[in-house]
């Protein structure tokens, strides 16, 4: 009966003591808020037979900081070229940090670019557009708690691209 143990034991010593994985840091993401009057851009997406919006944005890579992430994001996703008027707010999306950045001097039309864009399918859809406060409910804009604080931000904006 001993035998086992003993084999077991020189098993061990050979491939070492189990460890855990390391945990997986969540990688902060950066998210771009672009205010035209009283409405602001939106990701419309369909995924696995969902419905939802998001803002354009995405995650903050190795390196980079949430600013660098977010001039990129929004390039990457819609063409546009913008400048950061401030840090709106921070937060949470999907378990992950997030950083809100109000967009000014915004230059372009919209059109869908990068990752998005090769990626759009029927069954995983991205469509660009601009949704005013009283859409995002129906848009099902993710995540819930920035709706508040965005309809708040477009009611009393100036900001026009």
């Amino acid at each position: 009966m001993a035998r086992p143990f003993r084999t077991l034991r020189r098993l061990l010593r050979r491939i070492g003591p189990a460890r855990s994985a390391p945990r997986k840091v969540p990688r902060p993401r950066a998210v771009a808020v672009v205010v035209d009057g009283g409405r602001v851009l939106v990701v419309k997406r369909h995924k696995r037979g969902r419905d939802y919006a998001v803002l354009p944005g995405g995650g903050v890579e190795e390196g980079e900081t949430a600013a660098e992430a977010v001039l990129r994001e929004l390039h990457e996703e819609t063409t546009l070229v913008a400048e950061i008027d401030r840090l709106l707010w921070t937060g949470r999306h999907n378990d992950r940090p997030a950083s809100y950045f109000l967009m000014t001097a915004v230059r372009g039309r919209p059109e869908l670019s990068g990752p998005e864009a090769l990626a759009n399918r029927p069954d995983n859809s991205f469509e660009l557009r601009w949704a005013t406060a009283e859409q995002f409910a129906d848009l099902g804009l993710h995540p819930p708690d920035i709706r508040g604080p965005l309809a708040e931000l477009i009611a009393g904006s100036g900001h026009s691209i």
